[in-house]
């Protein structure tokens, strides 16, 4: 009775839960702009200019990538740009050299 009565919302559920990550990041990432932007500025000395457009890919990137998988329009496409930025992330933050991060 109670599968009956939830199994349409199961589904979008299950997209919310699977991308929450990419959401809140994104969210973060709206509240904390100039912190992101200097901390990649401090990293990579590469100017704000170019830290903000990072930042802004990211932010965008992850956003965008939540409300398609969430609307269910061009999923697969959504997808891949989420998996661009977990590989832009882990480049741009060092995270491929930080054991402790990629333990937890």
């Amino acid at each position: 009775q109670f599968l009956r009565v939830t199994k349409q919302y199961l589904p979008h559920v299950a997209r919310l839960c699977l991308i929450s990550t990419f959401l809140e990041d994104g969210i973060r990432m709206w509240f904390q702009w100039s912190e992101q932007r200097d901390y990649i500025d401090g990293t990579w000395s590469c100017g704000y200019f170019l830290a903000s457009v990072f930042v802004f890919i990211n932010l965008f990137g992850q956003l965008s990538g939540c409300i398609l998988v969430l609307s269910r329009n061009f999923v697969q496409y959504a997808c891949f740009g989420l998996f661009g930025i977990i590989a832009l992330q882990t480049i741009a933050y060092s995270i491929l050299w930080d054991l402790k991060f990629l333990m937890r």
